[in-house]
């Protein structure tokens, strides 16, 4: 999993009109995909009815992701619900998950 920044899913979408909503969702899915989750096809994301049981999906994928640090149920609602703070808050799991390289000590002569 890539580490990103927070504000990107949670102010993106409102300069893109929601494209980025979509972006990310694919993206975090094909690497949790790749880390052994089984999340279906994006594709259900236009599909009416058929996207709220693609975001269930997504949020066991979630749990499993992050080890259960993050809930599938909080996930679902927080992503249902809140949208683009339920995505930020999400990736703040994942960043947690898959933090950053530490950065260089510096050294002293």
């Amino acid at each position: 999993m890539k580490y990103r920044s927070i504000a990107a899913p949670l102010l993106l979408p409102l300069v893109t009109f929601g494209i980025y909503s979509l972006v990310w969702s694919v993206k975090t899915k094909n690497e949790m995909n790749k880390n052994g989750t089984a999340i279906p096809t994006a594709w259900l994301l236009i599909v009416p009815i058929a996207n709220i049981i693609w975001l269930w999906k997504y949020s066991v994928g979630v749990e499993v992701f992050t080890g259960r640090a993050l809930g599938r149920h909080a996930a679902f609602w927080m992503m249902l619900l809140l949208g683009s703070i339920g995505s930020a808050i999400v990736q703040h799991e994942f960043n947690r998950k898959v933090s950053p390289a530490p950065l260089p000590t510096p050294v002293s002569v």
